[in-house]
């Protein structure tokens, strides 16, 4: 269990260490890419994967969750591999995308890992709680959108992680679900603090102390979910969402992201000059006026982050 309390350790230092208004491309883009694939490729793992897509889908990451024996479970190896893994794309300048994906059919993932569990103290349970909090934290902090792709069930620490993510994508068979109080425990990965934030204390209050379980339609009805759409069609949807995304302005991206996140947390009139502070990061970039260029010309804008 010490490797839980490193992993908890490091996030926590990744979160703090930040680049507050993002990162600039390198000047060698040749040694740029040698890098980025170095990064991506060394933080593999058996259970978490990544992907670049590549040619005009360039830009756009995703992570697989790879573990089909436990239904994508989290056991101390894939809360492992997730660790490195973002950290490796907080890293890469490049991304400027992440999709959240199962290769597992028919879940997306069941949750923490219960039998691996079962054997652990009261304190090892404690440490375990921590870091997957942690991790889903970083994710939440990432300066770039993240989108939860889901087909089937999001149970748990599963639907946690998804609720970490900026969009959430479902299928028609997906099933989402937080059933800690059936096991005599609560949401402990930021379930009882995401979940309101997105469909209100009343809403949240009855699916938590319920455990009740709710289709992929129910969850847009109630805002747990961006859209759902036919079984089997929610990566393609989150792929056009994600092209839709990767053709904006990266530095803007960011600067939206971060003004309706830390603004949510402010007074309205706190927030507004944290909008006024966004806005001014963006007025002097290249990016501005390619962006007017592009409209002035008809022509799509070439962004390139600066």
């Amino acid at each position: 269990m010490a490797m839980l309390t490193a992993l908890s350790r490091s996030l926590g230092n990744q979160c703090l260490q930040r680049s507050k208004y993002g990162h600039s491309l390198p000047r060698n883009h040749l040694l740029h890419q040698t890098l980025r694939t170095l990064i991506l490729e060394s933080a593999s793992s058996e259970s978490v994967k990544l992907r670049r897509l590549p040619d005009s889908d360039s830009g756009i990451v995703e992570v697989n969750l790879d573990r089909p024996v436990a239904k994508n479970a989290i056991g101390s190896d894939m809360l492992r591999g997730l660790q490195h893994t973002f950290e490796a794309i907080d890293k890469d300048s490049s991304a400027k995308v992440v999709m959240i994906c199962s290769s597992v059919p028919k879940v997306f993932c069941a949750g923490a890992d219960l039998k691996e569990r079962k054997k652990m103290t009261a304190s090892e349970v404690q440490s375990y709680v921590q870091c997957l909090r942690s991790t889903f934290s970083f994710i939440e902090a990432l300066q770039i959108p993240t989108i939860a792709v889901i087909e089937g069930a999001a149970l748990g620490g599963g639907l946690e992680m998804a609720l970490s993510c900026d969009l959430r994508v479902c299928g028609e068979d997906a099933i989402l679900g937080l059933p800690e109080t059936g096991l005599a425990i609560i949401p402990g990965a930021g379930g009882t603090q995401r979940l309101p934030r997105l469909v209100g204390k009343s809403v949240a209050k009855e699916l938590i102390f319920t455990a009740r379980r709710i289709s992929g339609r129910d969850a847009v009805s109630v805002g747990l979910a961006n859209c759902c759409v036919p079984a089997g069609e929610a990566h393609a949807k989150a792929i056009g969402i994600a092209r839709e995304i990767n053709e904006k302005g990266p530095i803007a991206i960011r600067m939206a992201k971060r003004a309706i996140n830390e603004g949510l947390e402010m007074d309205k009139e706190s927030g507004l000059e944290l909008e006024e502070d966004c806005y001014a990061q963006i007025l002097n970039t290249k990016d501005r006026l390619e962006g007017l260029a592009a409209f002035a010309e008809k022509r799509k804008p070439r962004y390139i982050g600066e």
